[in-house]
């Protein structure tokens, strides 16, 4: 991670993003207790799913507000290099 970005990481979603995320982690910690719990393996699924659809849809915000802010800006000032790295991202982020 020692990329240096030119462009502005401001984007009109990150206080969403955070709350989603924090909403994420708090449920993510619920399921490990119902792990622990030895609760019933298809509600434990079930859960797992649910978190996962979360990060799923925290993703996408973030990829809309990169696509809208940084890719653009960096288009804008010439940044070719932004196509390469979104490709790049969007292959590891739908893997």
């Amino acid at each position: 991670m020692s990329e240096k970005h030119t462009h502005n990481h401001n984007h009109k979603n990150t206080k969403a993003v955070v709350n989603r995320l924090s909403r994420a982690i708090g449920h993510l910690e619920a399921v490990k207790k119902m792990v622990e719990e030895g609760r019933d393996c298809s509600e434990v699924l079930i859960q797992v799913s649910a978190v996962k659809s979360a990060i799923n849809n925290i993703g996408k915000i973030i990829l809309k507000d990169h696509i809208e802010n940084c890719v653009v800006d960096a288009i804008e000032t010439g940044d070719e290099e932004v196509v390469k790295q979104l490709n790049q991202a969007i292959d590891k982020f739908i893997k």
